[in-house]
C-alpha cells in the first residue's frame, strides 16, 4: 500500500530533522555535541523536549533521575468521561500536568511512580544524551519521531484504544559515569543501587549530580514503572551500521540486540628514568597494555559477530622523559550470543595475566556493567513488518550490534525497534546523518504501526 500522506510526513519530518538541529546546538563543549547526564546541557534539552511534547497535546512530568514523560491520552478516557478533554493548544486533565512556561522539576516528593491511570499503553522514545563529539541523530531521533507520531494523531483528532507515552531518558550512553542506561533502568525497576555512589572525573558521584539536577536519588525506586498496562515499548533509532544504505531501504526492522560487556582495566607497572633504566629491567605499564590492545583486536577478529574495543587510555605520570608506571583503558565487549560474549572476556583477561605476568606488571581488572542480549518480542516486529509493507517498502530484519534503552525495557516490557536508514553507517560521529525523506518513511511506517496495534486491541 502506497503512502498516505507523503506531504504530510514530509512536513513532519522537516520539523523534527529541524529540532534535531537546535537540540544539537545543546551542548557543554563550544566546539562539539557533548551532553552528559545531569548537566545544564541535559535540562536544556529536556525542556525543550516536554515544550514539544505539550505543544503535541501531550501532559508532561519529570521523574527523579531526569527522563522527560509525555502523555497523550487514551479514547476511553472521554467514552468515560474523566473530564479530559483536548483544548486547542493543549491537553486538559484532572492528572499533573507542567506548566507551559515553568522549568521542570520530578514529583520527587510523591511516591506514585506513574500519576496516570492503568490503562493499555504503549511506550515510545529513546534519549537525548550523547557521546562525547557527538552526532545529531542518535537517541534524539527516536525521541522527536515519537512525538511527531502523537502530533499527526492530534491533527486528525485522533485517539486510540490505548495510551501513548513518549519517554525522553536521561542517560543512555552512559559518558558521565561510563555506566549506560541509567535512564531506562530506574524506569524499568533494574537500578542499581550502588551506582548511587560512583563518581565522575569531577568527583560528583550520580546522588549529587541527581540532586543537583532536581531530583530525590533515595525516591528513584519509587519511580519504576507499572509493567501490568503496558503493551510494549518501541524505540526508533538510526542503524549505526552500512546495510540499510547498501541495500537501498529507508528503515528497518530490528530482530535482535547484541549483549554488551563493560570494564575497567589497570595495568601497574613501575615508572622510572627514561635515559637510566635498562630495557630488561623496565616494568613499562604502557607496552603491557600496547600488547593487551592487539590481543583484544586479533580475538574479535577471529571470532564472528564479536567486536571488542579499547576506547580510552589514560597514561600516567605521562611525562615524555618517565617510563609509564600505571595505564588505565576501557574495554568494551559485544556479540549477540551471552555466552560467546562471556567466553571472550574469560579468555581476554586470561590474556591480559599472562601479559601481565611476562612483564612483571601488576592487572587490575573491573567490571562496571553487563547486559544480556534482546530479542525483539516477535508479535511487535512482526507488526512493524507489516506497517513497512503498508507504508510501501520490503520489510527487512537486521540486528542491532548497538545498545538501545530497549534493554533495560525489556524487562518491564515486549520491546521492539525501528532501524533507520544513515549516511554510511556512521554514528557516534559528528558526520551522523539521516534523510529527511527517510525520517518521512519512518514517521509513516510508525503510523500505520500504531493502526495496525489499535486495530489488534479493538478486536481484543
Amino acid at each position: 500500500m502506497p503512502n498516505q500522506h507523503p506531504l504530510r510526513n514530509t512536513q513532519h519530518a522537516i520539523r523534527v530533522m529541524q529540532r534535531a538541529d537546535i537540540l544539537g546546538s545543546i551542548s557543554e563543549e563550544p566546539d562539539r555535541l557533548t551532553r552528559r547526564f545531569a548537566t545544564p546541557a541535559m535540562r536544556q534539552a529536556n525542556e525543550l523536549a516536554a515544550g514539544w511534547m505539550r505543544e503535541a497535546g501531550m501532559s508532561v512530568r519529570q521523574d527523579n533521575i531526569g527522563n522527560v514523560i509525555g502523555r497523550y491520552e487514551w479514547r476511553g478516557a472521554w467514552d468515560q468521561g474523566s473530564g479530559i478533554r483536548d483544548q486547542g493548544s493543549g491537553l486538559s486533565t484532572a492528572q499533573p500536568v507542567v506548566p507551559d512556561r515553568a522549568p521542570l522539576a520530578p514529583r520527587a516528593s510523591s511516591l506514585t511512580p506513574n500519576p496516570w491511570p492503568l490503562v493499555p499503553t504503549l511506550i515510545m522514545g529513546s534519549h537525548l544524551d550523547t557521546v562525547r563529539d557527538a552526532g545529531k541523530y542518535d537517541g534524539p531521533l527516536g525521541v522527536l519521531v515519537a512525538i511527531a507520531c502523537v502530533e499527526r494523531l492530534r491533527e486528525l483528532g485522533e485517539r486510540l484504544p490505548f495510551a501513548l507515552e513518549v519517554v525522553a531518558f536521561a542517560d543512555e550512553e552512559g559518558l558521565r559515569y561510563h555506566t549506560a542506561y541509567l535512564g531506562s533502568n530506574v524506569l524499568a525497576g533494574s537500578f542499581d543501587p550502588a551506582y548511587l555512589d560512583m563518581a565522575d572525573e569531577d568527583d560528583v558521584t550520580v546522588s549529587e549530580a541527581i540532586r543537583a539536577f532536581g531530583g530525590n536519588p533515595d525516591a528513584l525506586a519509587h519511580d519504576k514503572r507499572s509493567g501490568e498496562d503496558l503493551l510494549g515499548y518501541c524505540e526508533v533509532h538510526i542503524e549505526q551500521g552500512p546495510v540499510l544504505e547498501a541495500e537501498g531501504l529507508p528503515v528497518g526492522v530490528v530482530s535482535a540486540i547484541s549483549g554488551q560487556t563493560r570494564l575497567n582495566v589497570h595495568f601497574n607497572g613501575e615508572a622510572g628514568h627514561a635515559g637510566t633504566v635498562p630495557m630488561r629491567l623496565r616494568r613499562d605499564a604502557l607496552c603491557a597494555a600496547s600488547e593487551f590492545v592487539l590481543a583484544v583486536e586479533a580475538l574479535a577478529r577471529e571470532r564472528e559477530g564479536l567486536v571488542a574495543t579499547v576506547g580510552q587510555a589514560s597514561v600516567e605520570p605521562g611525562a615524555s622523559n618517565v617510563i609509564p608506571g600505571h595505564v588505565q583503558m576501557s574495554l568494551d565487549v559485544r556479540h549477540i550470543d551471552d555466552a560467546i560474549r562471556e567466553q571472550a572476556c574469560k579468555q581476554l583477561r586470561e590474556q591480559a595475566e599472562q601479559i601481565c605476568a611476562r612483564r612483571q606488571v601488576a592487572l587490575e581488572w573491573q567490571h562496571l556493567q553487563s547486559s544480556r542480549s534482546v530479542r525483539c518480542a516477535s508479535h511487535l516486529a512482526g507488526m512493524l513488518a507489516q506497517a513497512v509493507e503498508r507504508a510501501g517498502y520490503a520489510p527487512r530484519y537486521l540486528p542491532s550490534g548497538a545498545g538501545h534503552d530497549a534493554v533495560p525495557m525489556s524487562g518491564l516490557t515486549d520491546v521492539a525497534m525501528l532501524f533507520v536508514r544513515c549516511k554510511g553507517g556512521v554514528s557516534h560521529n559528528p558526520a551522523e546523518s539521516v534523510a529527511v525523506e527517510d525520517v518521512a518513511v519512518a514517521i509513516e511506517v510508525m503510523g500505520e504501526f500504531l493502526d495496525v496495534l489499535a486495530r489488534e486491541q479493538a478486536q481484543a
